[in-house]
């Protein structure tokens, strides 16, 4: 600063009125010459002191030089002026003032600090949860801590869910076995019943989906089927399948006024048996949507056949159903043959109100071979009873055993 104020002066010579507001009392004379290398008395704040004279213009001009650089360079300071080796002022170029819109957008810090980058790397303000792939270590437990409770240590939380009542099993349930018709994804209901606390409620689960399924077209009675089998033993036990299939069973009555829709496979063999047509039976079976059920229409038919008693036409006429649903493949195979097992367990039991239903079932089953309704090895586990045969029976007196 000394150095750019001397240079100032040597560029800029003052004369000695430009002083009048220095520090000299203002008792001296104005017309006084300033003279170089010469001892003079001053007045400072009353008291007379003796001072050289070269000093005390020297701390003049250097004031003065002071006071008009800070003035220039505030006028200037957009122009950029300063001074050259040799004390000259050299302009600088007009810069445009900046408007103070701009200055308010600024995002530089106004006091000149910083380099403008956001604060804590981006890890600060408002809503922010810190930078990019920051871990946080767990926080240790300060035992100085006036909330510190030692009891809490070694604690488990965990989530209680409170058993599901009564009163909210069935507007809690419903939605979900309804939602299953839909989509039927056995997992999922297993997973959202098993986030609620059945509790005893468990045994009323088998029961409600039964009701619904009655309620609703035959493809749910499947569905419904399946899911009890899938929620047997991950949600539900035995035993509340047990219990809940003793309640279906004492409201029976009931159900059967409530759904009067339900699969009828003896009513529709009984109007084929009179129209004879095999293409509306079809049609009808197909309709129930029942495909799991199919055996106990094979079952049923096979019974009515044993059971007739115009025998002859009933026999012929099953037989031609039962080769045309084989075809058309609205039977399956399987279904095919746990239809003809099960009157094959049941033949001892009919054969009492049947006594001929033995001779029955056999013809029955070589003519269904015959017409490839059945395999080789589903004819051969044909149950038959034997007897004996006496003299009078013929066969020159010879006892024979005979089956048939």
């Amino acid at each position: 600063m000394a150095t750019d104020c001397e240079a100032w002066l040597n560029a800029n010579p003052v004369e000695a009125e430009d002083l009048s507001d220095s520090f000299v009392s203002g008792d001296e004379d104005s017309g006084r010459a300033v003279i170089a290398n010469k001892n003079i008395n001053n007045e400072i704040n009353g008291n007379w002191l003796s001072s050289s004279s070269n000093n005390i213009h020297e701390a003049r001009l250097k004031a003065k030089a002071k006071r008009r650089l800070r003035k220039n360079s505030s006028r200037d300071s957009g122009r950029g002026d300063s001074l050259s080796d040799n004390g000259d002022v050299v302009r600088g170029t007009s810069v445009a003032p900046s408007s103070p819109k701009s200055k308010l957008l600024d995002r530089k810090s106004r006091l000149g600090k910083g380099r403008g980058l956001p604060k804590k790397g981006g890890a600060g303000g408002k809503g922010v949860w810190g930078r990019s792939g920051e871990v946080y270590e767990p926080e240790e437990v300060d035992e100085k801590d006036p909330n510190y409770d030692e009891a809490q240590e070694n604690c488990v939380y965990e989530t209680v869910v409170p058993p599901l009542e009564e009163r909210d099993f069935e507007k809690t349930v419903t939605p979900i076995v309804q939602e299953y018709f839909e989509h039927g994804d056995t997992n999922e209901v297993a997973e959202l019943l098993a986030e609620l606390n059945l509790g005893p409620m468990r045994s009323e689960v088998p029961s409600l989906a039964v009701s619904l399924a009655l309620e609703a077209k035959a493809s749910h009675r499947e569905l419904t089927s399946r899911l009890l089998a899938d929620l047997c033993g991950p949600v539900l036990f035995c035993s509340d399948m047990e219990k809940s299939f003793d309640k279906l069973l004492r409201e029976l009555p009931d159900l059967v006024l409530d759904t009067p829709g339900a699969p009828q496979m003896n009513l529709l063999l009984k109007e084929y048996i009179l129209s004879g047509d095999s293409k509306e039976a079809e049609r009808c079976l197909r309709d129930l949507e029942v495909p799991h059920f199919h055996h106990e229409f094979v079952y049923e038919a096979i019974v009515m056949v044993l059971e007739s008693i115009k025998g002859e036409k009933t026999f012929k006429m099953v037989q031609q159903l039962l080769k045309s649903l084989s075809v058309s493949s609205i039977i399956t195979v399987d279904q095919m043959r746990r239809g003809y097992e099960r009157v094959y367990m049941d033949i001892a039991e009919i054969n009492i109100d049947v006594p001929r239903a033995y001779f029955i079932l056999e013809q029955f089953v070589d003519k269904s071979f015959s017409m490839r309704i059945i395999d080789e090895k589903l004819r051969d586990l044909c149950p038959c009873r034997g007897r004996k045969r006496f003299v009078s029976e013929g066969d020159g007196g010879v006892v024979k055993l005979e089956s048939y």
